[in-house]
């Protein structure tokens, strides 16, 4: 705890010296409080002040009673804490924003109360810090889990029956074409599944899930088993491919699994592990849409998917006109009814029965049993993200068409808001002149704006974990992990090297040069190296030093430590090798005549040579000593 006070200490008297302020107060005060409410001061008090902020920016005045944990100045109600920097972004007399505030005083103020907002819990907890402990906190997620699924079915029953239709017609619209192709890619069995990295509810490994014996009878009308189980239909028959295989019928599917991982200490972030049989299906329909959204030139501008740049410079953009709003939403995923999809695919019935089928109806939430699903899916799921963009962009265009009090056809949607509306995930981009439409459209259809995160009167804007004032980028770093006490923590050492460079990076030199002298005296060798380079090191404008040649190639080497993470002993053979060796991921052979979406999406020179014996994500990191190149 005392270390990360004393980062914190050393970033505020910099960042004191650039807005020509003293930072001795607020230095005091950080370490008193922490020092009595523990490490929930500066991930969560702090944190809430620094989210005050921002809305202060937005709303372009001081609203000093959001601000009930510092105290406030008599003479005009300013919080003490951090006034140095404040007066230079805030009229202290009036509150309001003054016309051309201090870009520096606004990153300083970001960065000093924000910093440790994302920071995860301890092992064991230190000293002042048990009101922290999670145990609670996962208590409650899961009961709002369980609340959430009240809400989507009661937003479903006050729905009115015409903006069902609309948010039907206006679908059709936007992804017609798209739901067309993937529903013929489905006819002609055109789908190629996959395993994903992460664990599943039924618990195999991650070559055990190429060997899977389990599937269930709502796939087999659009993903038969002969075809998505078999690698090769010609030498296998059904008998050989039925040894122990369980089509199980829909009372008897495996629930999704909800669990908990950290977000911030406030609250952790609900995700559910699906079932393997339901995961590889739901890979295949994913592919579809990817092909099909990279193929339609509008589409591919205004949902993203994997792209978060083009989100980031829109907010950019938005931050320096005014014309852009950046809108988040609480629970996105969690919100999205399935009754908005069914509506959305009701003229694909291909499509709406593989989606379907390929859905977990049922999940098992601790502490609350198996409950019936009223979302179309949780995070976890791999058509959670696209399928919520779909429907998050309808009812974005379904808000304009009201504001506009016209129906759009595609010609208008393709020449008007191109540049001027974006999806990626619950991030959207909109024309701040309909933001207040589509904001009632969404609650209308159950969502939540989060009001906290959105902005559109003032010149602050976010979006895709960037920040805008006015054009510049005030975005900050952030301390994910609390700083080790060994060589031995590879994973807090880990984090700490990557914290340092991206002070570094970020113009916080006194903060990168305290972790220099932090981790110097955890590591032996610390070299300065490229960003590229697999040693733990700093990196620098100077560039790499050297010490020495490989006698083979007679490239530079360095001492230090570099990361050694090894996948665990996972052994396959049989009919599941042959299936993992010829799906998209290992293919050797050349791609010539295969259709976009069978194309392999790797590297083959970095294909592993030994991923029949190992494979999944690694059970631990450790960190050795040794020579590697710097760069």
């Amino acid at each position: 705890m005392k270390s990360l006070i004393a980062l914190w200490s050393c970033i505020a008297h910099d960042m004191g010296m650039r807005c020509s302020t003293s930072a001795s107060r607020d230095i005091t005060t950080v370490a008193t409080r922490t020092e009595h409410e523990g490490l929930s001061f500066l991930a969560i008090t702090l944190a809430e002040y620094g989210k005050a902020i921002e809305k202060w920016l937005d709303h372009g005045f001081v609203e000093p009673w959001d601000v009930t944990s510092f105290k406030r100045s008599r003479l005009n109600g300013f919080p003490t804490f951090l006034s140095g920097f404040l007066v230079r972004v805030f009229n202290p007399v009036s509150g309001a924003l003054l016309d051309e505030p201090d870009i520096a005083a606004i990153y300083a103020i970001r960065q000093l109360t924000l910093m440790f907002s994302k920071i995860a819990l301890p092992e064991v907890p230190e000293r002042g810090s048990s009101q922290v402990v999670t145990p609670g906190r996962e208590r409650r997620a899961m009961l709002e889990f369980v609340q959430c699924e009240q809400d989507v079915k009661a937003a479903d029953q006050r729905l009115d029956p015409l903006y069902r239709e609309d948010f039907k017609r206006v679908s059709a619209m936007l992804f017609g074409d798209l739901f067309s192709k993937v529903d013929r890619d489905i006819h002609w069995g055109r789908l190629v599944p996959k395993h994903g990295p992460g664990a599943v509810a039924d618990r195999l490994s991650s070559n055990g899930k190429w060997d899977q014996r389990t599937w269930t009878a709502r796939l087999e009308p659009y993903f038969p088993a002969r075809e998505y189980l078999a690698a090769n239909q010609s030498s296998f028959n059904m008998e050989d491919l039925g040894r122990g295989l369980a089509i199980l019928e829909p009372g008897s599917e495996v629930p999704v699994k909800v669990i908990t991982v950290p977000k911030t200490l406030k609250s952790p972030r609900v995700i559910a592990i699906e079932p393997t049989a339901m995961q590889y299906a739901q890979q295949a329909v994913l592919r579809g849409f990817l092909s099909a959204i990279k193929e339609d030139s509008f589409l591919h501008r205004v949902v993203g998917l994997t792209d978060q740049d083009p989100n980031r410079e829109m907010a950019c953009y938005g931050s320096l006109s005014g014309e852009l709003a950046t809108l988040d939403l609480s629970e996105a995923s969690d919100r999205v009814s399935n009754e908005h999809v069914l509506a959305m695919l009701e003229d694909w019935p291909l499509l709406s029965g593989a989606v379907q089928a390929s859905r977990s109806r049922k999940a098992r939430v601790p502490g609350h049993g198996i409950i019936r699903l009223a979302k179309f899916a949780s995070m976890g799921s791999a058509l959670c993200f696209p399928v919520e963009a779909m429907v998050f962009l309808t009812v974005i265009f379904l808000g304009i068409e009201r504001e506009l009090s016209a129906p759009l056809c595609r010609r208008q949607v393709v020449n008007l808001f191109s540049d001027r509306v974006r999806v990626f995930g619950d991030d959207l981009i909109v024309p701040q002149d309909h933001v207040l439409t589509v904001v009632s459209e969404l609650e209308a259809f159950g969502f939540r704006v989060n009001t906290g995160k959105s902005f559109w009167t003032g010149r602050f804007r976010e979006s895709c974990g960037k920040e805008y004032y006015d054009g510049q980028d005030v975005s900050i770093v952030k301390v994910r992990q609390t700083l080790p006490t060994r060589r031995q923590d590879a994973s807090g050492v880990i984090a700490t090297v990557a914290l340092r460079n991206q002070l570094y990076w970020a113009g916080v030199w006194s903060g990168a040069r305290w972790l220099d002298n932090y981790l110097g005296k955890l590591l032996k060798h610390f070299p300065n190296v490229a960003p590229t380079s697999p040693l733990l090191g700093r990196e620098s404008v100077l560039g790499y030093q050297f010490q020495t040649l490989d006698p083979n190639t007679h490239g530079p080497l360095t001492k230090g430590y570099y990361v050694r993470a090894e996948s665990p002993s996972d052994k396959l053979d049989g009919t599941g090798a042959l299936l993992k060796c010829l799906s998209t991921e290992h293919q050797y052979w050349p791609t010539l005549g295969l259709p976009s979406y069978q194309v392999p999406d790797v590297d083959i020179a970095n294909v592993d040579d030994e991923h029949l014996e190992r494979s999944g994500r690694p059970k631990y990191v450790s960190i050795k000593l040794g020579k590697r190149s710097p760069f």
